[in-house]
C-alpha cells in the first residue's frame, strides 16, 4: 500500500515509506482470536486487505519477536483490539509501544477498537488494567513507564 502525501501525519522526509502489510493486528489471544479478530481478519482478506496476523502470518521456526516488530514497522494501519485481559500481556503492552513510537517515526496510522472495554479504562488504567499495571510495576519496572504512555495515546485516539 503506497504511503499517501495527504496523510496528517509529520514524517521526517529521510524515511522512505516501505509497506509490506496494509493492517497489522495487535490482540490478546485468548480474548479476541477465535471470535472477533478471527472475523475481522477473514473480512479484511476478503477485501483483498493484506494483514498480518501472527497465527496466519508468522512463518514455522522464525523468531517470534523481531519478526513482529518488523511487521508492526513494515505495517501502513495498525488495528489495536483492547480487550479486557489486553493489559495482562507484558507481550501486547511492548508490541503497543513499538506501535507508537512507529505512529512517531514512520507515520503508521493507529485505529484502536475497544472490545467490550471503555476507553477511559485503557486510557486511565482502570479497572483490568489498573490490576495488570500493578502487576507489571513488581516485574518490569523500568518498561512500564513506556507502556503507560502508550496506552494513554491509544487510548485518546477515537476507535
Amino acid at each position: 500500500m503506497a504511503s499517501s502525501s495527504s496523510s496528517s501525519h509529520s514524517v521526517p522526509a529521510s524515511i522512505s515509506q516501505s509497506w509490506n502489510y496494509d493492517v497489522f493486528l495487535s490482540f490478546r489471544g485468548e480474548d479476541t482470536r477465535k471470535g472477533f479478530v478471527g472475523h475481522l481478519y477473514t473480512a479484511l482478506q476478503h477485501k483483498g486487505i493484506y494483514t498480518y496476523k501472527d497465527d496466519e502470518t508468522l512463518a514455522r521456526g522464525e523468531s517470534i519477536g523481531p519478526t513482529l516488530l518488523k511487521a508492526i514497522e513494515e505495517s501502513r494501519i495498525a488495528v489495536v483490539v483492547f480487550s479486557e485481559n489486553y493489559a495482562d500481556s507484558s507481550w501486547c503492552l511492548a508490541e503497543l509501544a513499538h506501535i507508537i513510537e512507529c505512529v512517531d517515526t514512520r507515520g503508521q496510522i493507529v485505529m484502536p477498537i475497544f472490545y467490550q472495554v471503555d476507553p477511559s479504562d485503557v486510557r486511565k488504567l482502570k479497572l483490568k488494567y489498573e490490576e495488570a499495571f500493578t502487576k507489571h510495576e513488581k516485574e518490569n519496572k523500568h518498561t512500564v513507564e513506556s507502556w503507560r504512555k502508550a496506552l494513554e495515546k491509544a487510548g485518546s485516539i477515537s476507535g
